[in-house]
């Protein structure tokens, strides 16, 4: 009987599936993770959306996110009432990003509703904390606005370095669109004529190409434009009052 059970044929494991983890299992988040999935190679992904993915030829490919905050302006709200608000570059090879390099403008209680919004969609995660709001703070003192400026780039550099915050649509309405917190909310609800990939496009357009994204496109990359502000619409023209003034080399950005 002991031969007989050594003899026996073992049963065959069963094959691993490749299933999204449970916050990407709806909405957007289920097709970032079917995008995911083509990078796999034998079974194996490194790290969803991270540092590193696994090309079909089984190299590495790495995979980058540059995030600046920069460039604080005083914008008259009324007048008696005035508001910094900064710049914000992207440059990235990520295939997380519709656009591979774009420039925003926002304020701080923008970053607010951001943090809050990504918040209450991802509970189980403790998000990196803005810069405290106090009181005592002068848009007419630099050391204010410089210290506000590096903890908002701290910010986003650690909500950038986790994928399933990337995988919101808001988070990317934020950073490549000049979108109003209320206009995020209706178009990543449904609410609106156009998609987010659309209206991220439509914001590329409205400006100039960076001078390196030209180059790659000639050469078969993706091409990426800056954006411009807009009206209230979402997708109007661009306000030069207020245009982010984006550098065109990357050579020269600072941190």
């Amino acid at each position: 009987m002991a031969a007989g059970k050594r003899g026996a044929a073992r049963p065959r494991p069963r094959p691993l599936t490749c299933a999204p983890p449970p916050g990407l299992r709806s909405g957007g988040g289920a097709s970032l993770w079917s995008r995911a999935r083509r990078w796999l190679s034998g079974g194996l992904l490194v790290g969803l959306l991270g540092p590193c993915c696994v090309t079909a030829g089984g190299l590495a490919k790495t995979e980058f996110v540059t995030v600046l905050v920069r460039d604080p302006r005083t914008q008259k709200e009324d007048s008696w009432h005035s508001y910094i608000d900064y710049e914000i570059f992207i440059h990235t090879n990520s295939m997380c990003f519709t656009r591979k390099t774009s420039c925003v403008r926002r304020r701080f209680r923008e970053f607010v509703w951001l943090r809050q919004r990504l918040q209450s969609n991802a509970v189980l995660i403790q998000l990196p904390e803005l810069p405290s709001k106090t009181p005592f703070f002068n848009v007419n003192n630099p050391h204010h606005v410089d210290h506000r400026r590096q903890g908002l780039q701290e910010f986003l550099e650690k909500i950038l370095q986790n994928a399933l915050l990337l995988s919101d649509s808001r988070l990317h309405l934020f950073l490549q669109t000049q979108l109003s917190p209320e206009d995020m909310e209706a178009c990543v609800s449904g609410q609106t004529k156009y998609s987010v990939a659309d209206a991220i496009q439509k914001f590329a357009s409205l400006n100039r190409r960076f001078p390196i994204e030209d180059e790659e496109r000639k050469k078969g990359g993706n091409d990426a434009d800056s954006d411009s502000e807009s009206s209230s619409s979402g997708l109007g023209p661009s306000d030069d009052s207020v245009s982010c003034g984006c550098k065109a080399s990357l050579a020269s950005e600072e941190s």
